[in-house]
């Protein structure tokens, strides 16, 4: 069900990354929810060091850093409904590496590491694996907090799969899109239009569940204030 701004009173939300590619597919995904986007470059914010062991792991502890962090920094701070947070972890698995690079995705090639480096160790790693062998998939974990602490945050998954290829097809997406081939559609990830990798994409999918789950969550919030005036949502 889509999100009614009735639902949903406007609020600060930071998108917990500084990966441009990731804000923009953030800023589209979000763009018809009541919230501010704000990103972590723009309030200053560093980002904290992943060491979770999963991608859920990941995407809380960066989460609730964005919320801490920006309510430190007097972000929000008048705000009556708090500041929000959002962020994912996501990255590739590939099978014949055993499920690598996973969650060092982003970097595989080691710290700053940029797309090329990532692409040319998956490219060396996979390199004599017949296509059939070559089946991967993207994973994302989404979680969304409305405080730091918030002891029932918002949690979603998402899973695309693909096949890698060996040379590279398409100029848009970042990351290993150029070499994430859907069979289905014959084409890479980064030959894919915006709106429809948006559609189709592991963020995407986990976009969709979170926003169900926020709809529902608000809706329950306004039910107990209509039933309770001195309960806010």
């Amino acid at each position: 069900m889509p999100l009614s701004k009735a639902l949903v009173r406007s609020r600060p939300l930071i998108v917990a990354t500084s990966n441009p590619g990731k804000l923009r597919e953030f800023g589209a995904l979000l763009a018809a929810l009541p919230f501010e986007l704000h990103s972590l470059g723009e309030l200053g914010i560093a980002p904290p060091e992943e060491s979770g062991a999963s991608f859920l792991e990941n995407a809380l502890l960066k989460a609730r850093h964005a919320a801490a962090a920006a309510l430190a920094a007097g972000f929000g701070a008048a705000s009556e409904a708090g500041v929000a947070a959002i962020a994912d972890d996501s990255g590739l698995e590939v099978d014949a590496l055993g499920g690598a690079p996973g969650i060092f995705s982003a970097r595989y090639a080691g710290v700053g590491a940029d797309d090329a480096a990532n692409n040319q160790k998956l490219l060396s790693a996979l390199a004599g694996t017949p296509p059939e062998c070559r089946g991967a998939r993207y994973r994302c974990a989404l979680v969304m907090v409305f405080a730091p602490s918030d002891a029932e945050p918002l949690i979603a998954e998402g899973i695309w799969e693909g096949f890698i290829v060996e040379s590279p097809q398409g100029s848009g997406g970042f990351g290993y899109d150029p070499y994430f081939w859907l069979p289905d559609l014959g084409v890479t990830a980064a030959q894919l239009d915006p709106s429809d990798k948006n559609r189709l994409s592991h963020r995407g999918i986990a976009m969709r569940a979170l926003r169900d789950q926020l709809a529902a969550r608000e809706r329950s919030a306004s039910e107990r204030s209509a039933r309770d005036p001195l309960v806010r949502p």
